[in-house]
């Protein structure tokens, strides 16, 4: 991976983290100093997220499955556009909650709860894992501190408030310099890992670090072996 130093990198799928969470990277006081709570490390993150510009082309690549879609954020407001056919999703991260919308002609509507967990056009992708609501999740720890590619992260355990989550709990990686999440594990109702979200690289784009590549792998019920994999993409 691209030797990443302190300041702006785009990453927090953030598709860290909004998958926007994964694509910038960007300082924060809090993760200058020893030791935050799990709640104030995922309240930053949040802070940092709500703050991008962005408008950016990428595409979900899976096997011979390619599928362009087009990032654009304004603050807090995130929407995801896709092709063939047309369809935007749009993303509002609050202070207390995030909520996926489907843009139509007439406005916008909530995204229906009961397909959260559909797949993304054939993907690994789910519209839950679009919506990343775990970042808001009550009951959280900080596990402790380990490498994830020479990048110096914080450990987290999330646990879901219900069964509305395709996740049981979640453990992330989150970069004490940046704020930026670096890897995702949810874990079904069993407790066993499903799926994997890492960065795999970055560039710089217009003085500011990008997320290049991200590796989506859905896995085989509590085991390391992939079912499948989804790579995210972002264009120079």
């Amino acid at each position: 991976m691209t030797n990443v130093r302190s300041g702006p990198f785009l990453l927090s799928f953030r598709l860290r983290h909004s998958f926007v969470i994964w694509f910038a990277f960007a300082t924060s006081p809090i993760f200058g100093q020893p030791a935050p709570s799990a709640q104030e490390i995922l309240a930053s993150v949040r802070m940092i997220e709500a703050r991008q510009q962005i408008d950016l082309q990428g595409q979900l690549r899976e096997n011979d499955l390619v599928i362009p879609f087009r990032l654009t954020q304004n603050g807090p407001l995130i929407r995801y556009s896709f092709t063939n056919p047309d369809e935007v999703f749009q993303l509002r991260l609050g202070q207390n909650s995030s909520r996926l919308d489907l843009v139509t002609d007439t406005g916008t509507e909530k995204f229906a709860a009961e397909k959260l967990n559909q797949k993304i056009r054939g993907t690994s992708l789910t519209y839950e894992d679009l919506a990343f609501k775990f970042l808001y999740w009550q009951t959280a720890r900080v596990l402790g501190e380990e490498n994830v590619r020479t990048r110096n992260c914080w450990k987290l355990q999330l646990r879901a408030p219900s069964r509305e989550s395709q996740y049981s709990n979640v453990l992330l990686w989150i970069d004490k310099a940046s704020g930026a999440l670096m890897r995702m594990e949810g874990y079904d109702w069993n407790a066993q890992i499903v799926k994997r979200f890492e960065v795999v690289s970055a560039q710089k784009i217009d003085n500011r670090w990008f997320l290049k590549q991200m590796r989506i792998e859905e896995l085989q019920p509590g085991t390391n072996h992939a079912q499948s994999r989804t790579y995210l993409e972002i264009k120079k």
